[in-house]
């Protein structure tokens, strides 16, 4: 395994300390896109913000329910529910 240089560990370590405020940047983003399109590209941001809110502690079968309901209300409201606990 080949070292890194200093500034390269202090990216991966502000990275893994800030995973979920990442992540729960990229859920909003992601929420604006569930309104803003459709058809393959609405599935492929479905299966990309399944992915984040299971990196912030989400229950699978609650993303499963969100997906079902197609509804970026739900989610945007799930975000903002993430967001005051955080």
């Amino acid at each position: 395994m080949a070292e890194r240089s200093k500034f390269q560990q202090k990216a991966i370590k502000n990275f893994y300390d800030n995973r979920e405020g990442i992540a729960l940047q990229r859920a909003q983003e992601l929420v604006t896109e569930l309104y803003l399109t459709e058809g393959k590209t609405r599935a492929k941001h479905w299966k990309t913000l399944a992915t984040h809110l299971q990196s912030l502690g989400v229950k699978p079968p609650q993303i499963e329910y969100l997906q079902e309901q197609d509804s970026p209300e739900l989610v945007a409201k799930l975000v903002q529910e993430l967001m005051q606990k955080k």
